[in-house]
Order: C-alpha cells, then structure tokens, then sequence
C-alpha cells in the first residue's frame, strides 16, 4: 500500500465529511430559514463522521503494516 495515498485519504475524509455537513446545513438553513443552527449542527455531525472515517482507515493502514511486517 503506498503509505503517501493512505495518508491523503485518511486526511481527505476529515476534510470531505466537514464540507459535506456545512453543505447540507446551509441547504437546509436556507430552506427553513433557521441560519446558522442547521449549518453549525450539520458541521459538527460532519466532523464526527470525518473523524470515525479517519479512524477506520488509520486501523485498516496499522493493520496492514503489521500484516506486512510480519511476513
């Protein structure tokens, strides 16, 4: 695995799970006419699943090294 493109994808998540929820909350808040409470809540929510992605692929990155190291 090329230990470059893991490390850009894993920072990608982060980035990409943020920008999709202040997406979709300005979405929402234009719709509704709740500005800004849509878009702070939908930016936290998009935090928290750009971190549990970020996760994931750092375990499934540590698991593989380790596969590697071993044989």
């Amino acid at each position: 695995m090329n230990k470059n493109l893991s490390f850009l994808t894993i920072g990608l998540h982060l980035v990409s799970g943020v920008i999709v929820g202040v997406a979709i909350g300005y979405l929402l808040d234009n719709y509704f006419g709740t500005s800004p409470y849509l878009t702070i809540i939908f930016f936290f929510l998009g935090l928290i699943a750009g971190f549990k992605n970020m996760y994931a692929d750092a375990k499934k990155y540590i698991e593989s090294e380790e596969k590697e190291s071993k044989g």
